[in-house]
């Protein structure tokens, strides 16, 4: 089918710029100083949060892509679920969301209808309301949202404030990228595509329900820079983290994928910005790929006390996505082990 060929050319959070350039760029950026903005794009952290008054906030963030599925309704699913996961990340609540898209006019479009549908039910499952949005006529269809929350901001999840000690918390599979670029070229198990659509269509409203009960130190979503990615950026200068490579969640048929070299350039991005603040031991090539992988809508990485992690992580495991207490937070800094 045309349309779908045109439709689907690879897409997700692969599509995001390596971390090493936009920090480049976002480095040489002024910034105003507000004592209201409590969180800016200076701590690459999930979203920007606003304070209005003493005990509210706006968290504000905004994420679109091209497609990496071919079909255009869960498309749409995946891209609201990526872009809402912001506001989970940083504790806050959904309240507004706009859509933005980019959209050929020579294309069908009903196709436009299924991808809007398709956000617009994540939305409202996420307890928000559309509310309207921008679109432009392009050369290839790209889509996401524009999302408001509210939050209390002395309870802002910040993806830098974890501790010594801490026991980190992956509430999602990891492996997503390479089964959708198994999957692109026709090699995917049809178990592999139906799990990672499962996870990239799942809110992590969920997740950030429980961990409410719990004493987070600090919270991201996993996405674009991947699993190392993300985790650098909690440990920031501070601390380091050992992994456990034996309790890494993944999609079981990404290993394989992975060994057959159904990878993805922004995962070489992620290794490449990486090399010096990652050291693997007796580690597969393979599962080094994993957690290069860049995730779309991927899951919350948590750092918590260990016995309040693994309270969380008996809760979290009941809505059924493989997750798992990953690594643990250690005083040796900016440094990754991964065992």
């Amino acid at each position: 089918m045309q349309n779908e060929i045109e439709f689907c050319k690879g897409g997700g959070c692969t599509a995001k710029l390596g971390p090493e350039i936009l920090s480049s760029v976002l480095d040489k950026l002024p910034t105003r100083k507000d004592a209201n903005l409590l969180v800016g794009f200076d701590r690459s952290d999930d979203a920007a949060v606003y304070r209005l008054a003493d005990n509210l906030a706006i968290v504000q963030t905004l994420d679109f892509f091209p497609p990496m599925i071919d079909d255009p309704y869960i498309f749409g699913q995946i891209a609201a679920a990526n872009a809402l996961s912001d506001i989970y990340a940083m504790g806050g609540e959904v309240k507004v969301a706009l859509n933005i898209v980019c959209f050929p006019e020579k294309m069908d479009l009903n196709i436009l209808g299924k991808i809007m549908q398709g956000g617009n039910e994540k939305v409202d499952e996420a307890g928000g309301i559309l509310a309207g949005g921008h679109s432009i006529n392009g050369e290839g269809v790209k889509y996401g949202l524009s999302v408001t929350g509210i939050i209390d901001p002395n309870k802002i999840y910040k993806n830098n404030g974890c501790q010594e000690g801490d026991l980190l918390l992956l509430t999602k599979p990891l492996g997503v990228g390479i089964v959708c670029t198994a999957h692109r070229v026709g090699k995917s198990s049809k178990e592999a595509i139906n799990l990672a659509i499962e996870s990239m269509t799942t809110l992590n409203k969920y997740a950030a329900e429980i961990i409410q009960k719990y004493d987070v130190h600090a919270c991201t979503d996993v996405t674009g820079f991947s699993l190392l990615g993300h985790l650098n950026e909690m440990i920031g200068n501070n601390f380091g983290a050992d992994l456990d490579s034996l309790q890494i969640p993944y999609i079981p048929e990404a290993l394989h994928y992975a060994n057959e070299f159904f990878i993805t350039a922004a995962a070489q991005k992620n290794r490449n910005h990486l090399a010096s603040k990652v050291e693997f031991f007796n580690i597969p090539f393979a599962l080094e790929e994993i957690l290069f992988d860049p995730q779309t809508s991927g899951g919350l990485l948590i750092s918590l006390p260990p016995e309040h992690a693994k309270k969380a992580l008996h809760e979290i495991e009941k809505l059924g996505l493989p997750c798992s207490i990953v690594g643990r937070v250690t005083k040796k800094h900016n440094n990754i082990i991964v065992r």
